[in-house]
This record gives C-alpha cells, sequence and structure tokens, in this order.
C-alpha cells in the first residue's frame, strides 16, 4: 500500500501497486509509505491559460487531431507510405501470431472508435450485437480488458460482459472480472482508483462547464467520474476557438487539472501520472505479467490518449499497438485496422487462431500418449 499526501491540498491517495519499482508485496501488511505529491503530479498537456495565444494554440491542436474534412484520394503517396510503416493487421496476420508463439497474449481494447463507431452522440455510441459476440468469445481465449475514457459505468452498461476487465477514466478507475475468467487472482476482483480525492473537484467542474458552455450550440459536457469531457463533434468549426476559451475560465481555478484532447473533445483529468499505458502496466501486474518474458500484449485503440499504451509497448519491447484510423497520423502503433468492421475481422480471426492451436495440441497429446501406450513394457 502508497500513501501520497499533499499537507496543502490534503489531497490524500492509497494504491495498491509496483511505483517506482517498490512492489507492495515486499513490505509488510499495513506498511505506508509516503511519497510527495508533486512526484505524481505532470505537466499539462495543453496550457490551461485563458490567453488569446494559448487559446489559438489550443484551437489549432484540435484541428490537428480533429479533421472536419477527409481527403478525397485514400490511396495518396503520404497514405501509401504510412502504411508501409503501419501495414493492415489482417494483411500480416500470420506475422503477428508468429510473433506470439509460446507466448500468453492479452488484449487491450478501446471503446468508442474501436469497438463501436464514432457519433454524434456519446450516449448512443451502441457497439453491434456481433462485435459483443466476438468480444465474449475472445475473452474465452485470452484476458481481455476495455480501456476507455468513458467512466466504467457507462462502458460497462454499452459492453455488457461481465467476465471482462474494465479500466475506465483513462484507467483511473479499473475493476476485474465479476464472473466466468479463469484469469481473476483470487476471489476478489481487482478494483483501482488512484484519483479518488479528486472527485469532488471533478464533479465541481463539470457543474461549472454546464454553464459555461451552454451558449455554444452542440457542446457536450460528458461526467466520467474521473475526468470530464467536452465534446465538439457538433459544434461548429468557427466555435471552437469560443468553447476553448470557456473551457479555459473554468480551468484557471484549478491548478490540479490538466488538459488533454482526442477525436473531437477536450479533456480534463487530475494531474497525476496516470494514463492507459500505466492502467495497462498495472493489468499486466495483477495478471501475474509484471516482470514475464512470455506474454504478449495487444492494445487496439484509435484516439491520441491510446498512444500512452502504444508507448509502453514499444517500450516494453512486448506485443504490439494497433492503431484503428482511415487516415496517416503519427504514431506508436505498429499496425493498423481503419475502422471497427476491421477490428471485428481481426479479433474473429485471433479466436479462430487460437482454436486450430489448441486442437493442433490436444492431437498431438492424444498420439503421443497412444504412442506411450503401445510401446511395450
Amino acid at each position: 500500500m502508497v500513501n501520497i499526501a499533499d499537507s496543502k491540498s490534503g489531497i490524500n491517495m492509497e494504491i495498491t501497486m509496483a511505483i517506482s519499482g517498490f512492489s507492495p508485496a515486499a513490505a509488510p501488511p499495513g506498511t505506508y509509505i509516503s511519497i510527495p505529491k508533486k512526484k505524481l503530479l505532470q505537466n499539462n498537456n495543453l496550457d490551461i491559460s485563458s490567453s488569446n495565444s494559448r487559446t489559438n494554440t489550443w484551437v489549432d491542436s484540435m484541428r490537428a487531431s480533429s479533421p472536419t474534412r477527409i481527403k478525397s484520394s485514400p490511396f495518396s503517396d503520404d497514405q501509401n507510405s504510412w502504411m508501409v510503416q503501419h501495414p493492415s493487421a489482417l494483411n500480416v496476420f500470420d506475422e503477428i501470431t508468429s510473433a506470439s508463439k509460446g507466448k500468453q497474449i492479452v488484449m487491450f481494447l478501446d471503446y468508442d472508435g474501436t469497438l463501436s463507431p464514432i457519433v454524434d452522440d456519446p450516449d448512443r455510441a451502441f457497439m453491434s450485437d456481433a462485435m459483443r459476440a466476438t468480444v465474449r468469445k475472445l475473452a474465452r481465449y485470452f484476458p481481455t480488458a476495455i480501456v476507455s475514457g468513458r467512466c466504467r459505468d457507462k462502458v460497462y452498461s454499452f459492453v455488457r460482459l461481465a467476465e471482462l476487465y474494465y479500466a475506465g477514466s483513462h484507467g483511473m478507475d479499473i475493476k476485474g472480472p465479476s464472473k466466468g475468467s479463469k484469469y481473476t487472482k483470487g476471489s476478489q476482483a481487482v478494483l483501482f482508483q488512484p484519483a479518488s480525492e479528486f472527485l469532488p473537484m471533478i464533479d465541481e467542474v463539470y457543474k461549472a462547464l454546464l454553464e459555461v458552455t451552454k451558449s455554444t450550440p452542440g457542446s457536450r459536457v460528458e461526467n466520467n467520474k474521473f475526468c470530464v469531457s467536452v465534446h465538439f463533434r457538433c459544434v461548429d468549426e468557427k466555435r471552437w476557438n469560443e468553447l476553448a476559451r470557456q473551457v479555459g475560465s473554468v480551468l484557471e481555478g484549478y491548478p490540479d487539472l490538466r488538459l488533454t484532447q482526442g477525436r473531437k473533445v477536450l479533456e480534463i483529468r487530475p494531474t497525476i501520472k496516470w494514463d492507459k499505458g500505466k492502467a495497462l502496466e498495472f493489468l499486466l501486474e495483477s495478471l501475474g505479467y509484471a516482470n514475464c518474458t512470455d506474454v504478449f500484449p495487444v492494445y487496439i485503440g484509435d484516439d491520441r490518449t491510446d498512444e500512452d499504451a502504444f508507448k509502453v509497448l514499444r517500450e516494453r519491447g512486448q506485443g504490439f499497438g494497433i492503431l484503428v484510423s482511415k487516415a496517416p497520423k503519427e504514431t506508436n502503433a505498429s499496425y493498423s485496422l481503419q475502422e471497427p468492421s476491421e477490428v471485428m475481422a481481426f479479433l474473429r480471426r485471433l479466436v479462430s487462431w487460437k482454436k486450430m492451436s489448441l486442437r493442433r495440441q490436444f492431437r498431438m497429446r492424444r498420439r503421443v500418449e497412444e504412442i506411450k501406450m503401445s510401446l511395450p513394457h
């Protein structure tokens, strides 16, 4: 157990995992380690100054990550070059399965834009029955986690599969399978919330953003429990500058929160060093694969926030990331898929491959037993 305290703000957190090389198992029960809060804090991804120059920088970044126009030619030279570097995971499937030989594959899946299509109304981002059935089969053969910026309860209401791990709010709210998983350690499902002390602050900011953004048509503020999302998918691009100023005016009063962004969304999160990459590492540790060489994590996601997980996999030199995108993007992912339908095709192929592998292993074991039985004693 690790205790993080800040005497000035009164923020106090308990984290039941390894931090900076410290293993909880190595400490006696009830032991607390004091870590200055500043060591958990990180610089804002976007400066929350309300000045015009900073607001313009925000809007430029919003346009770069959320293009409103699609290039006319899907087979441009840039795209062809990008595809050489990030080939389709379907086209190089055999290469991927060969690299995983003898290792335990662990699946990590983003939700919006990966398992479900991107839609104007975030409350209607439903996954298809076919995708749900595919993910259910996937979880029978591999430990599987949904890692999303959404509130964990909201993601669960969409997916409705109790045998999965769920990491909501960019990994700040993690819970293990409640039933049906052979991978759950012990009788207690994993439950990890490193930013619980920020909940009152997040709620305050959510209410303030609801008030200040209501004058901007199309804006949508979503409370994801440990973070707040300001969706601008339905906001006229001419009013993005106005929306950025509104968000900045609220965040000026909350230095313990930071602003990040994804596809048509601004996200306000606690300034702790926790993201989807940290969530991936935590889940691997929870499954007993913290320092194993025989694990093969696969992370599939479409958003900028998924890059934290892609980067972790590159640094670990284990597994790989798959970016879901129709357009070339700077990414730490190794492979690509264009849309959720291709994600489903890839997952189905992975399940079929695993079934065949298990059948071959069973036939080989049976043949060995038959040979043993036929040998004279």
